[in-house]
């Protein structure tokens, strides 16, 4: 998830016209209630087209902290 980590610091960084998270893996961990692909829940992949810039950059903050976290878990 390293990738991950790097690719929500990028986004973050954007002035404006944040990217979508979505990788096209778009599998439900039932147990972590996140997305296999983006890590994002099914509530904020629902709200992403209709938030600013500043709501998008908050879910891409949470999808770091959620690799970073990953990252750690792994033996």
């Amino acid at each position: 998830m390293d990738w991950l980590v790097k690719k929500a610091q990028r986004a973050q960084t954007q002035g404006q016209d944040l990217p979508s998270p979505c990788i096209s893996v778009c599998t439900m961990e039932l147990a972590s209630g996140l997305c296999r692909g983006c890590l994002r829940t099914l509530d904020e992949i629902a709200v992403w087209s209709t938030l600013d810039d500043a709501g998008k950059r908050a879910i891409w903050a949470r999808i770091e902290s959620r690799a970073q976290e990953q990252e750690r878990a792994r033996p």
